[in-house]
């Protein structure tokens, strides 16, 4: 039995940080049964991570090693984009063989049909942080982050880093994020019908079940590891929350 395991908005900042340090446990443990193991990353995995500098491979070696040898031993990563890791297939995909994701993404995993997203998208009514995403991922942008030099890249994505914070805290309602979160997972089985909806992206974690046209279907944010060092795993027709 396959073992799947989402989780996201871990924002590491680099490899003396605890949370970089559970994780890389989590890859070396998983390691034994990589073949039957899929990880979901959805996005902002690191605090910052923007194309495939050498400035990030080195801070972040030990991980990268570890993810490396466990795709090699057989396990599957899907990395989704998200708001402080851009432009990642360049290294992740082409040299890792991890499956990188700019867009939300729909799998059948063991019957079940689940979407995956960050969920950076899921609220229209942020238009200055839509029009900031579109930006970044214009070919212009694109040259411009996978050309320059890692350490001016850092130290502007630094600062975009913290004002984005800044700017996400002060929008944080905890009653809004949790409707924001349902009415994107309602819209979002309108336009095409699933079982899961896993997002991220607001740090706040939830867990719904909705019937929508007659059929049951469930939500799932996956909050930050600010909190918890948490990911949700399916087992079978299981979900559950574990601590890595």
């Amino acid at each position: 039995m396959k073992s799947y395991y989402f989780l996201s908005d871990l924002h590491l900042r680099d490899m003396q940080d605890t949370k970089a340090q559970k994780l890389l446990r989590f890859f070396i443990s998983q390691q034994s049964q990589s073949a039957q193991s899929v990880v979901f990353l959805v996005g902002d995995v690191f605090d910052l991570w923007l194309g495939g500098h050498s400035y990030f491979i080195k801070k972040f070696l030990p991980l990268i090693e570890a993810m490396k040898t466990f795709i090699q031993l057989g396990g599957e990563i899907h990395y989704f984009e998200g708001n402080h890791d851009l432009h990642l297939k360049k290294f992740w995909q082409d040299n890792l063989s991890v499956i990188v994701h700019s867009a939300p993404e729909y799998f059948n995993l063991d019957g079940e049909i689940v979407r995956v997203e960050h969920g950076d998208e899921m609220d229209p009514e942020d238009k200055g942080y839509i029009f900031l995403r579109w930006f970044l991922r214009t070919p212009v942008m694109r040259f411009v982050i996978l050309h320059l030099p890692g350490f001016l890249i850092a130290a502007i994505g630094s600062m975009m880093s913290k004002t984005s914070r800044v700017y996400t805290n002060s929008l944080r309602n905890p009653q809004r994020i949790v409707r924001t979160i349902h009415t994107h997972a309602q819209n979002a089985f309108r336009q095409r019908a699933f079982q899961v909806i896993i997002s991220g992206h607001v740090h706040l974690r939830d867990e719904t079940p909705f019937v929508m046209n007659g059929q049951k279907m469930i939500s799932y944010n996956l909050g930050s590891w600010d909190d918890h060092c948490r990911a949700l795993v399916k087992r079978g027709t299981q979900w559950n929350w574990e601590d890595l």
